[in-house]
């Protein structure tokens, strides 16, 4: 009887029932896939980048022109990404712990940036601010530039990445439900207390995540900035219009050089969503066991 046992144990059942080679031929194909869509343009990238020395690859990152794009990237980044923090913490609070009319259109207008092309978007700031438009003179008279200036690339980066942090934390919110928060406000906790103490400490991880994924998105926006931006060297140009108007001048030592860059930041969020998907399985799992 042990013996029988024994062999069952041993016996795996699989969830599918393709044989051993259809399965490593699956994988292949999933390997395969990756390398040449993923891992051979990595290489390019970054073979094109130090093809001519290290000290090439250097003096491109250290002309003006990239370093002002630099800057610039980091700066819109700096700006959207806290503003798109307080809009998905909001927003996912109001749809997770309440109920009221209009949740199901308010979901859907987060959710139109993943349906509308960049491009479109940077037309609509345009059409809203451009010189033919009511806002964009009106504002241009008080001494405020928003079209190819740094508002306008605020905006178009603001608006095509404040889906991200909204999309992780409200099913991270409506999965964990009210009851934390409805026992902080029996024992005496007020509104800020409860959100502080309880809510952001259950979903740091889920917002960790979402922050991450938005600030590589904002980094790495090419077709709403390019529209609203004007490309205006060394002014209005961030890393990756940079990295095309190098290209377009066959300047590819440079371009390459600021594209690794990029790429390099790529790797790093790559890393960082591992580690933090990771580290959020965990805590899921000892909830679970507690």
């Amino acid at each position: 009887m042990a013996t029988k046992l024994t062999a069952r144990r041993k016996r795996r059942i699989s969830p599918t029932s393709e044989s051993r080679p259809v399965q490593w031929l699956l994988i292949g194909i999933a390997f395969l896939f990756m390398g040449v869509m993923l891992l051979l343009p990595l290489y390019a990238v970054f073979h094109e980048a130090f093809l001519k020395g290290i000290g090439a690859f250097f003096t491109g990152l250290a002309h003006k022109d990239a370093q002002a794009a630099i800057r610039l990237t980091l700066l819109v980044a700096a700006i959207a990404v806290p503003l798109n923090v307080i809009f998905g913490v909001a927003a996912s609070w109001a749809i997770a712990k309440f109920e009221f009319k209009g949740k199901a259109f308010l979901i859907t207008l987060i959710d139109l940036p993943f349906s509308v092309s960049p491009v479109i978007s940077g037309l609509v700031y345009v059409l809203l601010f451009g010189a033919g438009s009511f806002l964009g003179p009106f504002l241009k008279s008080y001494g405020i530039e928003v079209l190819f200036a740094l508002p306008g690339i605020v905006l178009a980066t603001i608006f095509v990445t404040f889906p991200f942090v909204a999309r992780e934390l409200i099913p991270l919110m409506q999965d964990q439900g009210t009851g934390d928060e409805e026992a902080a406000l029996s024992l005496g906790a007020n509104g800020w207390q409860t959100f502080w103490r309880v809510t952001l400490p259950n979903i740091k991880w889920g917002l960790l995540y979402g922050v991450l994924l938005c600030n590589a998105r904002a980094m790495g926006e090419f077709g709403a900035v390019a529209v609203v931006s004007g490309k205006i060297r060394g002014q209005t140009t961030t890393m990756p219009l940079q990295v095309e108007m190098l290209y377009n001048e066959y300047n590819g030592t440079a371009a390459f050089a600021l594209a690794s860059l990029l790429a390099m930041l790529a790797l790093v969020t790559l890393v960082l969503k591992t580690a933090l998907e990771w580290r959020f399985g965990q805590e899921i799992a000892a909830g679970a066991n507690h």
